[in-house]
């Protein structure tokens, strides 16, 4: 069975202020002509198909375009909902929409019930794990302490019972949206921190034949059989050296698995450019990131007058200018948005209390801390639910 794996659309995302529709709208393009092409069996999207909860009607619209088109191929897709999607709006007419070979899998209740679909060697087994909130889905698989390793350990128990009571040879593939030990982030996921800990071990999907995830945007292999499609467009600057892929795996009778790379079209390349505003205008060196989106970041020890009016005179896709002044050793540092760069919340807020108090918080505080932030992410995606 060839299987088209793809993840994280983001659909009605901007990047830095401009629109990506016309850059998505060119993705969906690409994707169903590669089912067609390729003679793709099924396909899977892992999640966050959708940029927020409730998205802009471009967006849906979009996503409509997506659904009728691999419909009218007659190419079965199973889908879930990621972190950025309301998964009680994206599964509205499921049970409908299923009819037509689209089928959406956005309840934890049902990570246990597979969509069924069969080749020349058998049946295989899709199991769409959507993306599991650990406070709102605890008690729903029985788990005592709200964490993404206990409730995806859970929700992979009941595949692992599904798949054992079905016939000897039943070949099974898991979508999951997460974020699994070994991948490799970049800025433009949404922090999904729990208890201290964001990452679950891959180990916790041992005993299938392919993992399909989503969340993290670059494209990456795990182990063999455990891999992220990453996004099909960049969303930050951090992805500059990301190569945007969907993957094209094909499982064998047996479980074999042979997986390749399709690219898929973006608009622009990114750069990163840094040197003082007067380096960054003069160097030859840079012609060729002159039709790049750029992120530029100045040394200059003073601010230039007109920075970015000057840059866009050579690089006229500047999207986003960054002030890093160098300073002589032992100078201090006073850019308060530099001190904080790269620290998590609980970093700073545990800065804060050694700030105000003369020393740091001790275990029972820092668990009070992080109970604290996890209690606010967990009411803020109720929020945007409703």
């Amino acid at each position: 069975m060839r299987l088209l794996h793809t993840s994280d659309w983001h659909l009605g995302r901007a990047f830095h202020r401009v629109s990506m529709l016309g850059a998505q709208a060119e993705f969906i393009d690409r994707l169903v002509t590669t089912v067609r092409e390729r003679e793709v069996d099924a396909v899977v999207v892992s999640g966050d198909v959708y940029d927020r909860a409730v998205p802009p009607l471009a967006a849906v619209e979009l996503f409509d375009d997506a659904l009728h088109r691999l419909a009218a191929l007659g190419v079965p897709t199973v889908m879930i909902s990621g972190n950025h999607d309301s998964a009680r709006r994206l599964g509205v007419g499921a049970g409908l929409i299923g009819r037509a070979g689209i089928h959406l899998r956005t309840s934890p209740a049902a990570a246990g019930t597979p969509v069924m679909l069969a080749d020349a060697h058998g049946d295989v087994a899709f199991y769409g794990l959507p993306y599991l909130e650990p406070a709102l889905v605890k008690d729903e698989f029985g788990v005592e302490r709200a964490g993404h390793e206990s409730v995806l350990a859970a929700a992979m128990d009941r595949v692992r019972a599904d798949l054992a009571a079905r016939a000897p040879g039943t070949r099974s593939v898991v979508l999951a949206h997460a974020f699994v030990t070994g991948g490799e982030p970049s800025d433009s996921e949404r922090d999904i921190t729990v208890g201290g800990v964001a990452a679950v071990p891959a180990g916790v999907f041992d005993g299938v034949d392919y993992v399909a995830l989503g969340h993290l945007h670059g494209s990456q292999t795990l182990t063999e059989r455990v891999r992220y499609s990453g996004s099909p467009l960049p969303y930050s600057f951090s992805e500059t050296e990301h190569r945007k892929t969907m993957w094209l795996v094909d499982l064998g009778g047996d479980g074999s698995l042979a997986a390749e790379r399709i690219d898929c079209p973006v608009p622009r390349a990114l750069a990163r450019i840094r040197g003082t505003l007067e380096e960054l205008l003069a160097d030859p060196a840079l012609a060729r990131h002159e039709d790049a989106w750029v992120e530029a970041t100045l040394t200059d020890a003073v601010r230039p007058a007109d920075p970015m009016a000057r840059l866009t005179d050579r690089f006229p896709h500047t999207l986003s200018l960054v002030f890093a002044p160098e300073r002589a050793p032992g100078e201090p540092d006073v850019s308060y948005a530099r001190r904080l760069a790269g620290r998590g919340d609980q970093e700073i807020a545990e800065d804060f209390v050694a700030h105000v108090r003369g020393a740091g918080p001790d275990a029972r505080e820092q668990g009070v801390l992080r109970d604290a932030f996890d209690a606010v992410r967990a009411d803020d995606t109720v929020k945007e639910v409703r």
